[in-house]
C-alpha cells in the first residue's frame, strides 16, 4: 500500500477508511472491517465528532485501541459543529477558539488517545473569524495535543485563505470523475497540502450498480447533470474502461490524492480494496484521453 506523507510527516495510506457509515449497532462487523483494513495496509481512519453525535469516535477509539501494539496507524477527526450529545441533535456551526479547545478534549477522551494525529475543521465559511480558528489549531499543535491540522471544505475562497494563511497539511473535498471540481483547487494547494478525496465513488454512482443508484437516490440527477446525461456519460465510460470503480481510483491515483473510502460492510470494503489494487496507474497520455471524456465542472459559488 502506497503511503503519502503530509508535511507534518503523518503517514497516510493512499486507500484510507472513512468511518461515517460504519454499522455502529454491530460492533463485531465494525471490528472485522477495521481489522481487515489494517491487515491489508490501510493505516488512516477518518472520523468526526459530529458523526452519530460522538458515538462514532467512541466506537472507533475503542476498537482501534486493541490494535495499537500490533499496527501503526493515523487517526483523523473533525471539529466545528456544535451538537447536544444527550439529545442527539445538531445545534449549529462554531469555529471559535473556545469551541475548538473544548471540543478537542472530548474527542481525545472518546478516541482514547493522548493526542490527535490530524484535526480538521469540518466546514467553514469566508465570514468566519478564520485567524482565530488558525490560532486555535496552532496552539493545540504547539502543545502537542494535535500533531497536524487541515480543513474539510469545497468553498474555494475558504480553501484559498487557509492555503495562504495557515499551516494546514490536508484538504478534504468530494473528488471523483463525476465531481471533478477539485481539479481547480490542486494548483491552489500544490504539493504542500495533501488532498483527501471523500466520496470517491459518488455514493455508488461510480460502480456497476449505477443505474440502480440513479433510480433510487438521484432521479433528478446530480451536480446539475440530469439523469439521462448521467446514464449516457457513465455507460460510455463503462464501455471503454469496464470498471467505473477502478477508473475513479485510477483518476485519483494520478493526482496523488488519498482516497477516503467510506464503507458500511466488510464485503464492501473487500470489493473496494480489490478494485483499488486492480486500478491501473495512468500515464500522461492515458490521463489526457480520460480527461477529454469527462464533463469538467467548476465551482460556481464561494470563489476567491
Amino acid at each position: 500500500m502506497k503511503i503519502i506523507h503530509t508535511k507534518d510527516q503523518q503517514p497516510i495510506s493512499q486507500f484510507s477508511l472513512g468511518m461515517m457509515n460504519l454499522p455502529l449497532d454491530n460492533k463485531i462487523e465494525v471490528e472485522a472491517i477495521i481489522e481487515y483494513a489494517l491487515s491489508v495496509g490501510i493505516n488512516y481512519f477518518d472520523t468526526a465528532d459530529l458523526y452519530q453525535f460522538g458515538d462514532n469516535e467512541k466506537v472507533v477509539g475503542e476498537i482501534l485501541s486493541k490494535y495499537r501494539s500490533q499496527y501503526n496507524f493515523t487517526v483523523g477527526t473533525k471539529v466545528g459543529n456544535k451538537f447536544n450529545e444527550m439529545k442527539r441533535e445538531q445545534i449549529g456551526w462554531n469555529p471559535s477558539k473556545k469551541h475548538i479547545i473544548e471540543s478537542v478534549k472530548d474527542s481525545l477522551q472518546r478516541l482514547n488517545v493522548s493526542s490527535i494525529d490530524l484535526y480538521q475543521l469540518h466546514g467553514g465559511t469566508i465570514e468566519d473569524n478564520k485567524d482565530e480558528t488558525i490560532e486555535a489549531f496552532e496552539s493545540l499543535k504547539q502543545e502537542g495535543i494535535i500533531k497536524s491540522y487541515g480543513i474539510s471544505s469545497i468553498r474555494l475562497n475558504v480553501i484559498d485563505y487557509y492555503a495562504k494563511n495557515s499551516n494546514i497539511s490536508t484538504l478534504m473535498s468530494q473528488f471523483n470523475i463525476l465531481d471533478n471540481r477539485p481539479l481547480e483547487t490542486l494548483d491552489m494547494i500544490q504539493d504542500d497540502i495533501v488532498m483527501l478525496a471523500r466520496g470517491p465513488l459518488m455514493q455508488g454512482l461510480l460502480t456497476d450498480k449505477y443505474l440502480e443508484v440513479l433510480s433510487k437516490k438521484h432521479k433528478g440527477g446530480v451536480l446539475g447533470i440530469n439523469k439521462d446525461e448521467l446514464v449516457n456519460q457513465l455507460s460510455t465510460l463503462q464501455e471503454k474502461y469496464d470498471s467505473l470503480t477502478e477508473l475513479s481510483y485510477s483518476f485519483l491515483k494520478y493526482h496523488n490524492a488519498v482516497i477516503v473510502n467510506g464503507v458500511s460492510s466488510l464485503e464492501q470494503l473487500k470489493e473496494n480494496v480489490t478494485a483499488f489494487n486492480n486500478a491501473s496507474s495512468l500515464d500522461a497520455s492515458e490521463y489526457d484521453d480520460l480527461y477529454k471524456q469527462l464533463n469538467i465542472l467548476k465551482y460556481e459559488e464561494h470563489r476567491p
